[in-house]
């Protein structure tokens, strides 16, 4: 029975992976047969390196915010991991999402080492989690509301999107409330922290942006991009792969706006994305938890 159930589940992993797999190729697929591809090149060559460097480095900031504001919820189940351990953590879970979708997630990875090691009830780890999820997706809703107000056409959609995430976060609140309330004394500093990590990536998109000489105002692409940022969070394609591009493409045209270009600033915060998540594979041979203390730079 064990081992059927093994197998079931090995078989599970390998189905959802060839499902992603073709999902990003029809996504791919799909943006490939609407833009001009010569349009995008010519955008993608006379790309400033200088500010393309300065989005990684917002992008990598606003991943080390992200890894403060999981460790906090792990500190309220008396999980006292440092900063510099964690951190490493992080990075190693990044790097089994992008890089090993069909194999065990980064988030389930960091709840069953941390279970095993601070023999913290797997229940309440998942938990952390969880809730550290709903926390950046509700300052990344907060955000959607902001830039909808410049950017939404009618009174009624600005209305939708405020009340929106002003619910969800009241939600989110008297649920942990309710069933978990040793997240409570940290849910407005996580939430301040999540909306920190949303100002970061709007910054990389604006300095993306900047560096492909996209004319101002930009806010209609931070809109799109934020709306890619929720769907690129389900687990349909390989990293957000694919997603993200057909939100900017279909997102441009609404808007009016290059469909090239939106499309270069969309691979371009991929490959971002990319770059930072791939630091994490040395933590694939050399256990996080396990390592002596040193710098907290340390890659």
């Amino acid at each position: 029975m064990s081992s059927f159930r093994k197998i079931s589940s090995r078989s599970n992993q390998i189905l959802k992976l060839l499902l992603k797999i073709v999902v990003t190729g029809l996504c791919i697929w799909y943006v490939s047969g609407k833009i001009d591809f010569e349009k995008a090149g010519s955008a993608l060559q006379k790309a400033d390196g200088f500010y393309l460097f300065l989005a990684l480095i917002a992008f990598i900031l606003s991943k080390l915010i992200s890894a403060f504001r999981l460790n906090a919820y792990f500190r309220n189940i008396g999980i006292k991991l440092p900063e510099w351990q964690h951190i490493k953590l992080y990075w190693l879970g990044m790097f089994y999402n992008l890089f090993l979708p069909g194999s065990i997630g980064g988030d389930a990875y960091k709840v069953m080492l941390l279970t095993r090691k601070y023999t913290v009830p797997f229940k309440k780890t998942t938990a952390a989690v969880l809730t550290d999820r709903f926390s950046g997706l509700l300052g990344l809703g907060l955000a959607i509301a902001l830039y909808g107000v410049f950017v939404l056409k009618h009174y009624w959609q600005i209305g939708l999107v405020i009340a929106g995430a002003l619910a969800a976060i009241v939600l989110l609140y008297l649920l942990l409330k309710r069933w978990f309330p040793y997240f409570i004394p940290g849910f407005f500093s996580a939430l301040l922290l999540g909306i920190a990590v949303q100002a970061l990536q709007i910054a990389s998109i604006y300095l993306i942006a900047t560096a492909l000489e996209v004319p101002a105002p930009l806010t209609s692409y931070i809109f799109i991009f934020l709306i890619s940022s929720v769907l690129s969070v389900l687990p349909l394609t390989i990293g957000g792969l694919g997603i993200r591009e057909v939100v900017f493409l279909e997102g441009s045209r609404y808007f009016g706006l290059s469909q090239e270009t939106a499309v270069v600033i969309s691979i371009l915060f991929y490959l971002a994305t990319l770059l930072t998540s791939a630091a994490g594979v040395k933590y694939v041979f050399k256990n996080p938890l396990t390592q002596k203390k040193d710098s907290l730079l340390s890659p």
